[in-house]
């Protein structure tokens, strides 16, 4: 064997352990987030959609370096436990969750794996982190200020009631105290008797509209909850029928023939959620993560449930309105 053919040897058997090195390297292993839900796919899936739409747009394929995987307890609280055990059980990287109920039941089965939150009113004062800055846990994202806008929905109302003195605030049990306590003290402030509704489950909403009635409450305010989300059309249409002027804190009701809504927009909200996944995966903390406030909010009116209810609305309130529908 001559020098030349003897080099080319040395190089093909060479070759051989090199090739067969690169071919036993693993694949990376694809991200896993999970999303667990209070509510109904009918009802929030949108969310969930706008979420994983965020995330491929940041670069993540599903089936290819990231995997879904989403329980949802179809408005029934007692199923979140088992839920949320399921899903820290395939221990994925990342946890959605959109409600304090739901935050809280993932923070309950793990302390480790990151929660990522979102159109959550309170998450200090229903004590999943520490304080918005430094929220210490493994839980961060963003909050939707329900404290702080509440009273505003209380000043739409006046504009087409003016002479309103008693309003309903319908709300789920474990609803966020800020809002409430904000929502409380507006309605004081303004001479109007605010009574307080709790709804603890869907069953419960017939009973909350009966004593509405039979109090001759002037409007009814409905404070964010997946529960209420998940009757949201029941909702509506009892408002409109019994012709109680309605305000919501999501553009989801007067979608389905609510009245009026005021609040941020969820959808930004979880496709901002989707940001953090990202950082969170990228190797950030979620204690070393602010949590954000919304700082986007939107005005929906349904004009076709206005003149149905034979309400008057101020052009005033028509033109700062995102979004009319007729």
């Amino acid at each position: 064997m001559n020098r030349r053919d003897a080099v080319l040897a040395f190089v093909a058997l060479g070759a051989v352990p090199l090739a067969g090195t690169a071919r036993a390297q693993p694949a990376a292993k694809p991200s896993r987030i999970a999303y667990l839900a209070l509510a109904s796919p009918e009802t929030a899936n949108h969310l969930w959609e706008a979420f994983k739409r965020r995330l491929n747009e940041l670069g993540y394929i599903e089936g290819k370096n990231v995997v879904f995987e989403d329980r949802w307890a179809l408005g029934k609280p007692e199923r979140l436990p088992h839920l949320a055990k399921e899903l820290v059980a395939l221990k994925p990287d990342v946890i959605l969750t959109l409600s304090g109920t739901t935050a809280r039941a993932a923070q309950q089965v793990t302390t480790t794996i990151p929660i990522v939150i979102a159109t959550i009113s309170d998450p200090v004062g229903m004590g999943l982190v520490k304080s918005l800055a430094r929220p210490g846990g493994n839980i961060t994202g963003l909050s939707s200020l329900a404290g702080d806008f509440s009273p505003k929905l209380l000043e739409l109302l006046l504009t087409v009631a003016p002479r309103l003195s008693r309003a309903a605030i319908l709300f789920a049990s474990d609803a966020g105290r800020a809002q409430l306590n904000n929502l409380q003290t507006a309605a004081q402030s303004i001479s109007v008797n605010a009574l307080m509704m709790e709804v603890q489950a869907p069953a419960g909403i017939e009973n909350a509209f009966a004593r509405m009635i039979h109090e001759h409450v002037g409007a009814v305010i409905v404070v964010a909850h997946p529960l209420l989300l998940l009757q949201k059309r029941q909702i509506a249409e009892l408002a409109t029928k019994n012709r109680i002027p309605s305000v919501f804190m999501s553009r989801d009701y007067p979608e389905v023939g609510g009245f009026m809504s005021y609040g941020p927009n969820f959808t930004d909200s979880v496709r901002d959620a989707a940001r953090y996944a990202d950082r969170i995966l990228k190797g950030a903390k979620p204690s070393d993560l602010p949590v954000e406030q919304s700082s986007r909010f939107e005005l929906v009116l349904n004009m076709k449930t206005a003149r149905e209810m034979g309400l008057t609305v101020p052009q005033s309130i028509l033109l700062r309105a995102d979004l009319v529908i007729e």
